[in-house]
């Protein structure tokens, strides 16, 4: 069985939108990197986009500048699954959200990995377990990361019903060792934790907003101006202690809360769909990005994430 000491190499198995930032995390966390990607393109996009995120963890302190290039040097890349794989104690699969496409990959990976090789999912909404060939089920985990990887701490992490706890324990450690926050779920359920949470808040939003009773920009100002710093504190349950349980019961009780039943998609989502503004990729989505820097305001973004999750880091190394 392996252990955390056994997990020396890594293969990152797909270069696009999440690849590169956990690849740079597992480089961060000491251990050797190959991704793979079929395309050269998304190669030199890929190696580039890492190598910039690492100059600005400098930037931030977060890693010493004199690293950078040790770090990146720990990332190596592959055109074939073959040579991405070879050597690898971990295999952490992030290819698009496909259902075919992630088939033939572990019908790929089936054909020539040993037995003791953890296979790890970055699915945010496939019943990843159902794709992957039966014998191997005993080998797999997901490990479910948010975007940015490199910046927002936590994977989400539930093993397969036939893999070995040690397996899911394993991932955990390792994904702490890299500087992660790591939270280890009893069973698989679609959407996990906070994906769950965030759909709820979605229901809730275009419900506000199809009935008129708010603009994005109200609903964006009374969010950040209550719960979300909040819950940086307390979370969720532990607010609904230092609130009373009891108030909590009787608000279900009185039903002072009804939820939206909606089956269909929102009115203001299609609306913004057939226009196109799908948000800061066409300049255009609840906010008018128009004429603004694209890059200019992805890194303020960035900025701001490395300030608040600092502070997270600090409240949740002493809670309350």
């Amino acid at each position: 069985m392996k252990t955390l000491n056994d997990i020396k190499k890594v293969a990152v198995l797909g270069a696009g939108t999440m690849g590169p930032g956990i690849a740079q995390m597992f480089a961060i966390g000491g251990r050797e990197v190959t991704m793979w990607t079929r395309s050269e393109d998304t190669r030199e996009k890929a190696k580039a986009t890492l190598h910039k995120s690492l100059e600005t963890f400098a930037e931030e302190d977060l890693i010493a500048a004199s690293d950078v290039e040790k770090i990146f040097a720990r990332v190596n890349f592959a055109l074939t699954v073959e040579e991405a794989v070879k050597g690898a104690d971990f295999i952490q699969e992030t290819i698009v959200e496909n259902k075919d496409a992630k088939l033939e990959l572990f019908r790929q990976l089936d054909d020539i990995l040993a037995d003791d090789v953890i296979i790890a999912s970055n699915t945010s909404g496939l019943n990843v377990f159902e794709l992957i060939p039966e014998r191997r089920l005993k080998q797999a985990v997901i490990a479910h990361w948010y975007a940015p990887p490199q910046l927002i701490p936590l994977v989400e992490v539930v093993k397969a019903e036939q893999a070995p706890q040690e397996f899911a324990d394993v991932t955990v450690q390792l994904l702490e060792a890299c500087g992660k926050t790591p939270v280890l779920m009893k069973k698989f359920v679609r959407g996990y934790i906070a994906n769950r949470m965030q759909m709820c808040l979605n229901q809730e939003v275009f419900y506000l907003l199809d009935n008129g009773y708010c603009s994005p920009e109200d609903i964006d100002l009374a969010v950040k101006a209550s719960f979300i710093p909040r819950a940086v504190v307390l979370g969720i349950c532990k607010r609904i202690d230092f609130g009373g349980v009891d108030m909590t019961a009787n608000n279900f009780r009185n039903k002072s809360y009804n939820p939206p039943n909606i089956t269909e998609m929102p009115e203001v989502l299609k609306t913004m769909e057939s226009n196109n503004e799908l948000g800061l990729k066409t300049g255009k989505g609840f906010y008018d990005y128009s004429g603004k820097d694209k890059q200019e305001l992805l890194a303020k973004r960035d900025k701001q994430l490395f300030e608040i999750f600092k502070i997270a880091d600090k409240f949740m190394k002493d809670p309350v």
